[in-house]
């Protein structure tokens, strides 16, 4: 019972620590009044199904046209991607195709793409996404409003929409990003997301570019931790004006084959980031240990659990502008441990990573 007393009293000291901090963390963020050149890079292999909702929404920026540059790279595409860009952009200037055909550097896959993108931007600001998303229309001058001078990586916040499965993949994402935002606000230092992120072209030149980087499935995390190791600072954002919708994966193999992806960079995140994770699983193992606890302890546990955790999304949506209802927050307890479990399987089995038609071990990177 001592020991049940201080694990689990520990676990919801965090938990009521987590929900202080979100509670309190109402920042004022003002959109740059300023209209410097941006470049928007885009990154693309086989999207067709995808890219013109992305193509659509960049237009919709209220941002001047001709301080805008919006490269799309088509990065060795199977199917009619380039062709979809191609029609698309055809009537507006702003727009340029790129046609990735050979390795710079070290870089492999998306970073390569990247690295081209990134040679051909003519901006000192570049605003990277996927193709997969669609942007807001203030997404512009807020997230160069959170990069002043010293700044070099910025990260705007992303969900997902559409169907039940695409909502609950949309809170995971507010999740994961929420407790980022935390703990970046609070001085450490943990990741950037790559499918909506602001890096200065200083910044990005400090660390030799996507070419110089050692190969990684997450190259994302491996940019924004070099770029932080040259003494660039950092800011990770909350905000309806930053928030970026997501084709949401459309199964559950699509889901896992994410996931085990973003697994491979888990493993260099942060301790303190790690140590929340950890803890969290933790909890399952404790209260669900055979003989461990009694029913109605287990029941009060779980339930006061489920409790902070509907409560910390509740706050996290309303502040991301978003709404959902009580009973689907209810609903991601149950796919959080069904996915959990099947993600961790998913993952020690051996296998390669796959993603886009590619396939990379898992030693890689």
């Amino acid at each position: 019972m001592l020991v049940a007393f201080i694990f689990f009293g520990f676990f919801f000291s965090v938990c009521a620590l987590m929900l202080w901090w979100l509670v309190r963390a109402k920042p004022v963020i003002v959109a740059s009044s300023d209209c410097p050149r941006v470049s928007i890079l885009v990154a693309a292999r086989n999207e067709e199904a995808v890219i013109e909702r992305c193509l659509a929404s960049l237009t919709q920026l209220r941002y001047p046209t001709d301080k805008l540059e919006i490269l799309i790279a088509d990065d060795a595409s199977t199917d009619n991607t380039a062709g979809v860009v191609r029609r698309f952009i055809a009537d507006k200037p702003q727009f340029r195709l790129l046609t990735v055909r050979h390795r710079l550097g070290t870089a492999r896959g998306k970073s390569n793409a990247l690295a081209h993108l990134c040679r051909a931007a003519t901006a000192d600001y570049f605003f990277i996404t996927d193709a997969d998303m669609a942007l807001p229309p203030d997404w512009i001058q807020t997230m160069l409003g959170a990069a002043p001078e010293g700044v070099g990586v910025v990260t705007g916040v992303t969900t997902c929409n559409t169907t039940l499965f695409g909502r609950l993949q949309g809170l995971d994402w507010l999740f994961g990003l929420s407790v980022i935002r935390l703990l970046t606000d609070h001085g450490l230092p943990v990741t950037a997301v790559g499918n909506n992120m602001l890096v200065t072209r200083a910044a990005y030149e400090s660390i030799g570019g996507y070419e110089a980087m050692a190969f990684t499935v997450t190259e994302d995390l491996q940019l924004f931790s070099l770029i932080v190791a040259q003494g660039w600072d950092y800011r990770n954002l909350l905000d309806p004006r930053v928030l970026g919708v997501s084709v949401p994966q459309p199964t559950v193999r699509c889901l896992l084959q994410q996931r085990k992806r973003w697994m491979k960079g888990a493993v260099r995140l942060p301790w303190q980031l790690s140590a929340l994770f950890g803890l969290y699983a933790l909890f399952y193992v404790a209260v669900f240990w055979p003989g461990f606890l009694s029913i109605g302890s287990i029941a009060v546990l779980f339930g006061a659990k489920v409790l902070c955790q509907m409560v910390f999304l509740k706050i996290t949506l309303r502040q991301a502008g978003r709404r959902e209802s009580w009973a689907v927050l209810l609903g991601y307890e149950l796919y959080l441990c069904l996915m959990s479990g099947a993600v961790l399987v998913y993952t020690v089995v051996p296998g390669p990573i796959q993603w886009k038609e590619r396939r990379y071990r898992w030693a890689e990177g």
